[in-house]
C-alpha cells in the first residue's frame, strides 16, 4: 500500500502546474486531502487554469538531485533537513500531527487552513478511490481469499503426510534396537593378567587401543587394523598395571608395577619423561588436560606434566589400595574408588587441601568401576565387587544414592552408552554360574536389564569404547579382547514437526 505513489500539483509562476512524482503514498495523500498537514496554499485564481497531463514524464519536466533521494544522515535536528526523504518512505516530520490528532477525535470536517479548488479535490479523489485502469479502489481493505475458497495443493498435502509420518515414527514407543547376540569380533590377547586392580586397556580419540598384554605393550589401530608393538619392559617383575591417553592423544601415560609413571610419544613412538612418587604398583590413571592423576596404595598424586617440577597435590584419603579414578566430562570433579569399599569425590580446586566433597560408604567391596554419565553430569556411577556386586547411581551435587540395582556378580567396568539412556556392566566372579562373566545391559533411569551376552569363559577385567561410541570392547581374563555393536547404530535424527513442513515454503 506504501510502495504507490501519488501525483501532486506544483504552481509556476505563469499559471500551468505539471504533475510530479514525489514519492508519496496514498495514506500521505488521503493526509493532504483533509488538511492534516501544511502544504503552500493554491489560490482560486490559478484553479480555473489547472490542466493535468497524466503522460507527463516527471525526470523530463522536473530534475531532482540525486543526493535528494540517498539515505544521507541527518547532521541536525530530525526536523530541519533539505531532502524530501527516500522514494518510498516519505518524511512526515513537518507534519502538524497535534491537529490531525484533534481533528480526528473531534470529527470535524476539512480544515479551514487548506483552500483546495474543486478540481484540485476532485482529481485527488480519484487518486484516492480508483487504480490505474479507472476501477473503484479502497484503502485498508484486506483483500485475500477466504480460506474455504483455496484449493489444496497436492506437493504440500504430500509432504505433509511424509513429516507426520517420520514424526510418527521416530517418536513411537514401539521402536526397538536389536540386541547382539554375539561378538562382531575377537582378537586373542596373550599373557593379559587376570589381575581385578589393574586397568591396562584404554581406547583414545585417535581410534587407536593400547592395550598391555604381560611385560608389552601394544597399539592396535582400529581404522586400518595395524599393530603396533610400543615397548617392552626390561624387568621381568615390572609391567605395566595401567594405561591411559590423554585427551589430545598426544601423549599415553603408563602406570608401571613398581611404582613408575612413564610419558609416551604417541606419534614418534618415544619415551618423554617418567614421573616418580608412588611407593606400591600404579594400579589407576586419568587425564584432565594437562593434569594426571595416579592412583597407589592409599595415595592419589595429581601431576602437571607441562613443568619439571611436576607434583601438584598428594592426598592419602583411602585406608587400601585406590583402583580406580574417573575425571569428570566437565573437568570440575574427580571420582576415586578404593579397597576400602569408599567412593570419594574431589573437587579440582581444593585437592590441595586434602578436602575432599562427598564420602560414599555404601558399598561393601572394592570400586574399580566408575563412570560418570554424559548426559548428566551430576550423575556417577559406581560398581562394588564380589561381596557386593551392586550398580550405584550418586547424586555428586546432592551427595546422596539414587538407586541401587544388585547384580549378583562381580562388578569389573561400566561404560555408558552415549547414544541411548543406557550403561553396560561387565562382571567376574559370582556365586550363581548364570550371572558370572558376562555383559549386562541396563537402561537409565529405570535400571531394568535390557540384555546380557555370555561369551566370555572367564570374568571381564575391563571396558572400553571407540570414539564414536557405537563400538564396545571387553577384556577378558580368557585372554581375549572381545567387540561387541551394543551400543549401535546411530539413533535417527529428529526434527521439531509442524503442520506445514517448511520445505513447502523455500526462502526465495
Amino acid at each position: 500500500m506504501f510502495g504507490i505513489s501519488c501525483l501532486c500539483i506544483l504552481m509556476s509562476s505563469d499559471l500551468s502546474c505539471e504533475i510530479l512524482n514525489v514519492g508519496f503514498c496514498r495514506f500521505d495523500v488521503w493526509f493532504l486531502l483533509h488538511g492534516f498537514c501544511d502544504i503552500p496554499q493554491i489560490h482560486p485564481p490559478y484553479s480555473k487554469h489547472m490542466e493535468l497531463d497524466v503522460n507527463s514524464d516527471p525526470l523530463r519536466d522536473w530534475k531532482l538531485q540525486s543526493n535528494w533521494y540517498s539515505p544521507t544522515r541527518l547532521h541536525c535536528s530530525p526536523v530541519e533537513y533539505d531532502f524530501p526523504g527516500d522514494r518510498f518512505i516519505p518524511n512526515r516530520s513537518l507534519m502538524d500531527l497535534d491537529q490531525a490528532y484533534t481533528l480526528l477525535t473531534n470529527r470535524t470536517n476539512y480544515s479551514t487552513r487548506c483552500n483546495f479548488s474543486a478540481g484540485y479535490r476532485r482529481i485527488m479523489e480519484d487518486n484516492l478511490t480508483l487504480d490505474r485502469e479507472g476501477r473503484p479502489f479502497r484503502m485498508l481493505v484486506f483483500r485475500g481469499s477466504p480460506k474455504s475458497s483455496r484449493k489444496s495443493i497436492r506437493y504440500i498435502d504430500e509432504l505433509r503426510n511424509s513429516d507426520e509420518e517420520l514424526f510418527n515414527h521416530n517418536n513411537s514407543p514401539t521402536q526397538q534396537r536389536k540386541f547382539p547376540k554375539k561378538e562382531s569380533r575377537i582378537l586373542d590377547a596373550p599373557y593379559l593378567k587376570d589381575d581385578f586392580y589393574m586397568n591396562v586397556m584404554d581406547w583414545g580419540k585417535n581410534n587407536i587401543l593400547a592395550v598391555a598384554l604381560g611385560r608389552d605393550l601394544y597399539l592396535w589401530n582400529s581404522v586400518n587394523e595395524g599393530i603396533h608393538h610400543l615397548f617392552k619392559s626390561n624387568s621381568v617383575n615390572d609391567h605395566p598395571s595401567s594405561v591411559s591417553w590423554s585427551q589430545d592423544c598426544q601423549t599415553l601415560a603408563v602406570g608401571h608395577s613398581r611404582s613408575q609413571i612413564q610419558l609416551w610419544d604417541a606419534h614418534a613412538y618415544k619415551l618423554i619423561r617418567r614421573l616418580e612418587g608412588h611407593q606400591t604398583m600404579v594400579g589407576a590413571t586419568s587425564w584432565n588436560g594437562h593434569i594426571l592423576t595416579s592412583g597407589s596404595s592409599k595415595a592419589i598424586m595429581n601431576h602437571d606434566v607441562r613443568v619439571r617440577n611436576s607434583l601438584v597435590s598428594h592426598v592419602k584419603a583411602h585406608r587400601s589400595r585406590v583402583c580406580g579414578l574417573k575425571w569428570s566430562m566437565t573437568g570440575n570433579l574427580l571420582a576415586s574408588g578404593g579397597d576400602d569399599n569408599v567412593v570419594y569425590i574431589w573437587e579440582a580446586s581444593r585437592m590441595n587441601s586434602a578436602r575432599f566433597v562427598h564420602r560414599f560408604t555404601n558399598h561393601e567391596a572394592a570400586v574399580k568401576a566408575l563412570a560418570w554419565c554424559p548426559y548428566n553430569f551430576q550423575v556417577l556411577a559406581s560398581g562394588g565387587g564380589t561381596d557386593d556386586g551392586c550398580i550405584k547411581l550418586w547424586n555428586t551435587q546432592q551427595g546422596t544414592c539414587i538407586t541401587s540395582v544388585n547384580t549378583e556378580a562381580q562388578i569389573c567396568g561400566l561404560e555408558w552408552n552415549k547414544h541411548y539412556k543406557e550403561i553396560v556392566s561387565g562382571h567376574g566372579y559370582s556365586t550363581r554360574d548364570e550371572r558370572k562373566n558376562t555383559l549386562s545391559l541396563w537402561r537409565y533411569p529405570s535400571m531394568v536389564k535390557a540384555g546380557e551376552l555370555t561369551s566370555h569363559s572367564s570374568r571381564v577385567l575391563q571396558l572400553a569404547q571407540n570414539p564414536d561410541g557405537l563400538t564396545l570392547v571387553s577384556a577378558g581374563a580368557d585372554e581375549t579382547l572381545r567387540f561387541w555393536e551394543i551400543f549401535g547404530p546411530l539413533p535417527p535424527v529428529k526434527r521439531p514437526y509442524s503442520i506445514l513442513s517448511s520445505k513447502a515454503f523455500p526462502i526465495r
